[in-house]
């Protein structure tokens, strides 16, 4: 990374709300800055961003530097690529995050090979060798059953991080630093689509993602009504529902309750799962949650090895009596 120092947070917009994979990411950089002993700069495209630019500094962003073009807006891909490549000659930084995210995995890859940088995808851990003065990251393979550790040796490493693989410090309007507007210039040809009309899913209850705790079904609940009993355990201990992909697959809940390397990655403080074996696709996803219970009537069941606590027996036997148990202690 020669001399440098400062690190760039490409920051995302959800709306004009900040996303948490930003808050995360910030995290992230904080603490590579303070091993570089440089800056941690976020950038975020759009319009109309001061309000999401207050909402970096509550979460720790220290300076952050506003994009705006009505080319920023709609996700222009070629748009996006070209604004940041303007950020990335000016600031000169020693490392640049990027969510692992949708947009994310569109811009990473592209401003990687235009600048000629050293990118590491899906990282569930990144730091600095102070030694080698390299980005290290480990990432997941071989479907999450293992983690390499990669590294990267050009001056400047570009690294995707996977969402809740950091924790966003809490919002505190107290904590100040600086946003600025950084003047770009966007070529209206970098326009490659028109955006028709957007579709926004329902949203009832907590978000997937977002919840403390989470009841995950599998395949072996055998169709989509045993999932209203993990509803109503969801709500008895405040949480959401969740499933394997075997479950989304065969059309019993929609792909957006997927757990795993394909679906959600989820950090909550309990995950039980019910009739879910443990595919290491399925545990890729849950490598953040504190606590595992596991129900399953397959002693041998991979879950096992995962979870904090087991029960071995069918669900049927065993859900009736446990929902009735969290009902008493929460009245």
């Amino acid at each position: 990374m020669s001399n440098k120092k400062n690190i760039l947070v490409i920051g995302e917009i959800a709306g004009n709300t900040l996303s948490p994979i930003t808050g995360e990411l910030i995290t992230a950089a904080s603490q590579l800055a303070e091993v570089t002993q440089g800056e941690t700069i976020t950038v975020l495209c759009g319009e109309s961003l001061a309000d999401a630019g207050e909402q970096a500094l509550s979460v720790g962003a220290k300076k952050v530097l506003i994009l705006e073009d009505p080319l920023l807006q709609d996700f222009q891909i070629g748009a996006f690529v070209e604004a940041l490549e303007q950020v990335v000659t000016t600031v000169d930084p020693a490392v640049i995050l990027i969510g692992k995210t949708s947009l994310g995995s569109d811009i990473g890859p592209r401003l990687a090979f235009r600048l000629n940088l050293g990118m590491i995808q899906d990282c569930v851990d990144i730091r600095i060798n102070s030694d080698t003065n390299t980005l290290e990251a480990d990432r997941p393979v071989y479907g999450g059953a293992s983690l390499a550790k990669v590294v990267v040796h050009t001056e400047i490493g570009l690294a995707t991080i996977r969402p809740k693989s950091f924790e966003s410090s809490p919002p505190d309007s107290t904590k100040t630093g600086s946003i600025e507007k950084f003047p770009i210039e966007l070529s209206p040809e970098k326009a490659t689509f028109s955006l028709q009309e957007r579709i926004k899913a329902k949203a009832e209850g907590i978000r997937l993602e977002d919840a403390r705790v989470v009841i995950g079904g599998g395949r072996g609940l055998g169709g989509s009504e045993p999932f209203e009993k993990l509803e109503e355990l969801a709500q008895a201990l405040g949480g959401a529902v969740g499933a394997s992909r075997a479950v989304c697959d065969a059309g019993w809940l929609p792909h957006s309750y997927q757990i795993g390397l394909t679906g959600k990655t989820i950090s909550a403080d309990l995950y039980i799962t019910v009739a879910i074996s443990g595919a290491s696709q399925h545990l890729a996803g849950i490598s953040g949650v504190k606590n595992i219970v596991g129900i399953n009537k397959d002693k041998e069941a991979n879950v096992f090895k995962q979870a904090r606590f087991g029960v071995v027996g069918d669900w049927q036997n065993v859900l009736p009596s446990f929902i009735e148990t969290v009902h008493e202690l929460t009245g």
